[in-house]
């Protein structure tokens, strides 16, 4: 091979990988641009779906309380049988919880009120907590605030009798006990002119 074919052929491989640089460069600005937009509307319509209202977030706490409340009924009626060393339906929904607070900006915990704590992360850890557990000892069915720009809820999670082997092994009678669970939503608050 003469000296311009060989030089048209190295030419040829350094514009190809040339290319081939620019190419990989531009597809990953665009990527990276790709990325910063989705995250901006990921942002933009996560604030556009938090509740504007109190009555907006409570209606929604509530909703969310009952689904979590018959969901762990259900679960621990039609599949938990203390025998075959299966996971305790409230843990499999500790898993609901993360993808809550990950994608939706909720925080949901369980809370003791009037049983041992199955977890020491039971117990009240603040005032809000504190006062639900008083508010829901009490008789009432639930218990909200506003703190700051968050909506907190405590809805009551009912401990009948064939609960209490476990919840309260000490027992002396079979009267039903409670639990609660703790929800936590931003309020999107509107700004003043």
């Amino acid at each position: 091979m003469n000296n311009k074919a060989h030089l048209f052929l190295v030419t040829l491989a350094l514009t190809a990988a040339a290319c081939l640089l620019v190419s990989s460069w531009i597809g990953t600005l665009l990527s990276v641009e790709t990325v910063a937009a989705d995250n901006k509307q990921k942002a933009e319509t996560s604030n556009a779906s938090l509740p504007e209202t109190v009555v907006e977030a409570r209606g929604r706490a509530q909703l969310l309380h009952e689904m979590i409340h018959g969901s762990l009924q259900v679960m621990h009626r039609d599949f938990f049988r203390e025998d075959e060393g299966l996971k305790i339906p409230s843990r499999s929904l500790d898993d609901v919880f993360l993808e809550l607070a990950s994608k939706h900006q909720v925080k949901v915990r369980w809370l003791a009120v009037d049983a041992e704590p199955m977890n020491v992360e039971h117990k009240p850890r603040d005032d809000f907590e504190n006062n639900a557990v008083k508010a829901l000892k009490s008789g009432k069915t639930d218990f909200d605030t506003i703190e700051g720009e968050s909506f907190r809820f405590a809805g009551l999670i009912r401990l009948p009798s064939q609960c209490l082997k476990c919840h309260v092994p000490r027992r002396t009678n079979n009267k039903e006990r409670a639990a609660a669970v703790t929800i936590t939503m931003p309020l999107k608050l509107k700004k003043q002119p």
